[in-house]
C-alpha cells in the first residue's frame, strides 16, 4: 500500500473524496425536499447555509494552510468534512438541517481550499500541468456519487442508510493514500483572511461564473428534471451524473488542450461551449435534450476552474496559500452561493428563468478570458 501512495495518487485520492461526498449529498436534494416539504425558496435558504459556511470558510483555509501547511489542513478538514456529511441525514428538523449544512459547507470548502494548495505544490514538483487531472478525480468523484445516489433510489435506500454506506466505503478507499510523507510549504505569516485584490479579483470572478454553473448543476439539475419535465427521481438523478461524466472527460484532456491553445483561448472556446450547454438544456424541452446541454456545459465548465487556480497559484505577488484561497472566496462562493440565489430567482420567475442567467454567466468567462494569462 505505501508503495502506490505517490504524491500524484494521494493527491488524486482526496479530490476523489470530496467530490464524490459532494456528489452524494446532490443525488439527494430531492429527497430532503419531499421530506421536509420545501418550497423552491425554502430550498434556497438551506442551500444559502450550506454556501455561508464555505464562503466563511474560504480565507480561513488559506490563512491555515500557509501556517500549518496544506497537507495537514487537507487530513483535518476531509475527517471533518465526512463527519458532516453523515449527521445531515440524521437532522430531525429544518433549523438542525440549516446548522448541519452550514458545516457541511464549511468542511467542504475548506477542504477544497486546502488540496488545491497541496495540489499546486505537487504540480511544481512533477513539474508538468497535473491541475486538470486532479480537478478531473473530483469531477469523477462527484459523478460516482451521483451515480450512486441513483441507485440508491432505486434500490429504495433511505438516505441514512445511503449517506452511511457511500461516505464510509468512500473514506475507506482514498483517505488512506493522505497519509503521505509530504512536506508542506509553511509561510507562517499574513493575515487570517485573504480577500482577492489586484488582478485576482477578475480570475476570481472567472472561477465565480464557472462555479456558479457547476453549483447549479449539482443542487437543481435534478429539481429541473423532476419539477420542469416530469420525469421520475431516479431519471433525475441522472442529470448530475452525465454533467459529471463529461467533465471529468474534458478534465481528462485539459492539460493537452491548454498546452495546445494557451489559457486564454481555451478559456474563450470553453465558455461559449457552456453559454451553448446552457440554452440547449433550458430551451430544449426534453429530457434527452437537457441531458446533453448538462454534458455541454460539463465540457465547456471543466477547465475553467483548474486554469483560475494555476493562475493564482503562480501569482508573483502574492503567497500560493493565500491567492487560492482568495479565488476561492470569489470562485467556489459561486458553487455554493449561486444555488441558493437561483432557488430566489426561480420563486419570483421560474425555474428556467433563473437557470438561463448561468449563460450570461458563462459568456463573461469569454470576455475576461484575457485575466488568465500569467504576467
Amino acid at each position: 500500500m505505501m508503495a502506490l501512495r505517490t504524491p500524484r495518487r494521494a493527491v488524486s485520492a482526496v479530490f476523489l473524496f470530496n467530490g464524490a461526498l459532494f456528489g452524494v449529498w446532490a443525488s439527494r436534494i430531492p429527497a430532503f425536499k419531499t421530506r421536509f416539504d420545501l418550497s423552491e425558496d425554502m430550498l434556497g435558504l438551506l442551500l444559502l447555509c450550506l454556501a455561508l459556511g464555505a464562503i466563511l470558510s474560504f480565507p480561513v483555509a488559506g490563512g491555515l494552510i500557509d501556517r500549518l501547511g496544506a497537507l495537514r489542513v487537507t487530513r483535518w478538514t476531509a475527517m471533518a468534512y465526512l463527519a458532516a456529511l453523515l449527521a445531515l441525514p440524521l437532522a430531525p428538523s429544518v433549523p438542525v438541517l440549516a446548522a448541519v449544512l452550514l458545516l457541511f459547507g464549511a468542511t467542504h470548502g475548506a477542504m477544497d481550499v486546502a488540496m488545491n494548495g497541496w495540489a499546486a505544490e505537487v504540480e511544481r514538483h512533477l513539474a508538468r500541468p497535473t491541475m486538470n487531472f486532479f480537478h478531473a478525480m473530483f469531477s469523477l468523484g462527484a459523478g460516482l456519487g451521483a451515480g450512486a445516489g441513483y441507485l440508491a433510489v432505486q434500490s429504495g435506500l433511505a438516505p441514512v442508510a445511503h449517506f452511511w454506506l457511500a461516505g464510509g466505503a468512500v473514506a475507506v478507499l482514498t483517505l488512506p493514500f493522505a497519509w503521505i510523507a509530504w512536506h508542506s510549504a509553511r509561510s507562517g505569516g499574513g493575515a487570517v483572511f485573504a480577500l482577492p485584490r489586484g488582478p485576482l479579483v477578475l480570475v476570481g470572478l472567472i472561477a465565480f461564473s464557472a462555479s456558479i454553473g457547476e453549483g447549479a448543476m449539482a443542487d437543481w439539475s435534478a429539481v429541473f428534471l423532476a419539477t420542469e419535465l416530469s420525469v421520475t427521481e431516479a431519471q433525475a438523478a441522472l442529470g448530475y451524473a452525465v454533467f459529471s461524466v463529461a467533465m471529468v472527460a474534458m478534465r481528462l484532456a485539459g492539460d493537452r488542450a491548454v498546452q495546445w491553445m494557451g489559457p486564454v483561448r481555451t478559456a474563450r472556446l470553453f465558455g461559449a461551449v457552456a453559454a451553448l450547454g446552457v440554452v440547449t438544456a433550458v430551451a430544449g424541452g426534453t429530457f434527452w435534450l437537457a441531458l446533453a446541454g448538462f454534458a455541454l456545459m460539463g465540457l465547456g465548465y471543466a477547465v475553467i476552474v483548474p486554469l483560475a487556480f494555476s493562475r493564482a497559484a503562480n501569482d508573483p505577488d502574492v503567497s500560493p496559500g493565500r491567492a487560492l484561497a482568495s479565488v476561492a472566496t470569489l470562485g467556489y462562493g459561486g458553487m455554493l452561493l449561486g444555488p441558493p440565489v437561483i432557488g430566489f430567482v426561480a420563486a419570483a420567475t421560474s425555474l428556467q428563468v433563473a437557470l438561463l442567467l448561468l449563460a450570461g454567466f458563462a459568456l463573461l468567462i469569454v470576455a475576461l478570458a484575457a485575466r488568465l494569462r500569467t504576467p
